[in-house]
């Protein structure tokens, strides 16, 4: 039966590496899931790998047709920025494996459209003062420099991973990235036993 392993964390926790690092494995072939948003598209980044870029004006009319399965408004400090998934026939069903990469809202959203038996959570975690060291780190980079979305989104990681919220999604198990191959090897094996 296919399945769609989902990863979520808190920014700054390694989700992309591990995105990047899952997706060369041979061993699961799995098939991308692209998630959309309406913010810019930043240097380095291209359509339909990282995410489909779109207008306000094309949401809208997804939304017209009935396929978006989720969506999240957020206020930062460049204005609102929509990210949202569809049902846009990226997935088949169809014997593949899929891979995504998104928030615990969007995990439980995909899980409650789809199905339980389908979706499967890979929560990666990293403690706090690490995250913000990591978080740092990358926008201090030339081509970043956006600090005040990175402190605007290290609290409202605090509200959107709370335990209550992590419970309530029926995470159970975390993967501590504080070694990424040890990460990588615990999350390979977890993959292996769900398919």
């Amino acid at each position: 039966m296919s399945k769609l392993f989902y990863i979520i964390g808190k920014s700054a926790s390694g989700k992309d590496s591990i995105y990047r690092e899952l997706m060369n494995t041979e061993e699961f072939s799995f098939k991308k899931l692209i998630l959309y948003t309406t913010r810019p598209m930043r240097d380095g980044e291209e359509n339909g790998r990282e995410y489909f870029f779109v207008s306000h004006d094309e949401l809208l009319e997804m939304k017209s047709r009935g396929i978006i399965i989720e969506e999240r408004d957020y206020h930062t400090v460049h204005g609102i920025w929509a990210y949202f998934t569809a049902d846009d026939g990226q997935i088949a069903w169809d014997g593949s494996n899929y891979l995504g990469i998104g928030t615990l809202e969007s995990f439980c959203a995909l899980r409650d459209y789809y199905g339980q038996d389908k979706v499967c959570p890979i929560y990666i975690e990293v403690e706090d003062g690490e995250r913000l060291t990591r978080a740092l780190k990358r926008e201090k980079k030339p081509e970043n420099g956006r600090y005040a979305e990175m402190c605007r989104r290290f609290l409202a990681d605090a509200e959107d991973f709370s335990e209550e919220k992590l419970e309530g999604a029926g995470i159970t198990v975390r993967f501590i990235n504080d070694d990424k191959e040890e990460c990588l090897k615990n999350i390979i094996q977890y993959i292996r036993e769900r398919q």
